[in-house]
């Protein structure tokens, strides 16, 4: 009997979140069969079974956070044992311990009653019955069902992604700088690549114009480029511009990484964009997916925002937000003119840089956006 503990999957993680069992207890399972899904600070990963057996019991719960090492499976196997599993002992022994005390509460209530109360949600410990003897109705559920809040757990990726995000809040200096970008050439620019995009199999957007823009912006002030390394108290400067975009799924917020930007074309930044967005809407990311990145962009304008204030992906040092474009009043030799206007937001850790590096940055990066041929190399 062997009980497998969660492994260490690299890049630092040093949890992660049951998400799924993918077998039950009583089932024959071969080895490298996948046993469990879990969500981890960057990915989802699915964990292999590191030998042939039969799952004889479950020691964690849907919805658990385990570290690297604690256990979640017990599997009776006649294979020699490796790790990360280990022998029935000690583990076992703390899987078995008692769960925590709870207050007993009397629900007096009709299995109908408590049938309809699990499917609206509803807590009947918190329900004062109205029948006889205070016996609670059907009438008292659906009005608490009616009056009462909607609770939705913090689990998962939305889990995740408030611990990623506190952590940029509460370790960063963050400061925020903001700028108006003449959009003209940027829309003039992507306009005649979309007519030729059906030729090319990809659409066009604005965001590979953008990430060229930034690989121009850190080739002037390479001091954006890099993340803060915490333990070894260093600031560390990429050659490589690695951008991670950020992409809205129907579960939350999630960053996977262009590698090599400054080495591909808008086309090649085209292809790779829609391949991890589609990935990540899909819940298919790798570890190596959403590793590496050195700077970020969150291109809320796609999603019809004027501006924001974006929370740089820790521990990186930047993260360039970009607004709509959208049509104003602008001033042209003299001249009141109607022009094509987007607005930047350009985040970054005052740790690594100061107020003159940001400046020359968000500079460097309107100038490149307002030349964006140039840039773009089209």
């Amino acid at each position: 009997m062997v009980v497998i503990k969660l492994p260490d999957v690299g890049e630092g993680i040093a949890e992660g979140e049951v998400l799924k069992f993918l077998v039950k207890e009583g089932d024959f399972v071969e080895k490298y069969q996948p046993l469990v899904e879990v969500m981890t600070v960057k990915v989802t990963v699915e964990i292999p079974s590191p030998v042939k057996g039969r799952v004889t019991k479950l020691l964690a719960k849907e919805g658990q956070v385990l570290k690297v090492g604690d256990p979640f499976i017990e599997i009776e196997t006649e294979e020699a044992v490796e790790t990360p599993v280990e022998e029935k002992g000690a583990a076992t022994q703390a899987a078995s311990a008692p769960p925590p005390v709870e207050k007993a509460v009397k629900v007096q209530a009709t299995p109908a009653v408590k049938k309809l109360a699990k499917e609206l949600g509803v807590d009947l410990s918190t329900v004062v019955g109205t029948g006889p003897g205070g016996r609670i109705t059907e009438e008292d559920v659906r009005r608490a069902a009616s009056a009462g809040e909607t609770r939705i757990p913090i689990r998962g990726l939305r889990r995740i992604i408030a611990e990623r995000l506190v952590q940029a809040k509460s370790r960063a200096a963050l400061v925020t700088v903001f700028e108006n970008v003449d959009a003209e050439e940027l829309v003039k620019l992507r306009d005649e690549l979309r007519a030729v995009q059906d030729e090319k199999g990809v659409k066009m957007t604005y965001l590979p114009l953008v990430m060229k823009a930034v690989v121009a912006a850190v080739r002037d002030v390479p001091a954006m480029n890099g993340w803060i390394d915490e333990e070894r108290n260093e600031i560390v400067l990429s050659k490589s511009v690695n951008i991670g975009i950020a992409v809205d799924t129907p579960d939350g917020l999630l960053v996977p990484i262009v590698k090599n930007v400054e080495s591909k074309d808008v086309w090649t930044l085209a292809r790779d964009i829609e391949e991890l967005a589609e990935k990540a809407r899909s819940g298919k990311l790798s570890l190596d997916d959403v590793k590496g990145g050195t700077i970020s962009i969150s291109s809320y304008g796609s999603l019809g925002s004027l501006s924001g204030t974006p929370i740089i992906n820790y521990p990186e040092i930047a993260i360039v937000g970009v607004g709509r474009v959208e049509k104003r009043p602008v001033v042209k030799d003299d001249k009141v003119v109607v022009g094509h206007v987007m607005e930047i937001a350009v985040t970054m850790d005052h740790r690594a840089v100061d107020g003159g590096t940001m400046a020359r940055f968000v500079n460097s990066l309107k100038h490149h956006l307002e030349n964006i041929r140039a840039a773009a190399g089209v």
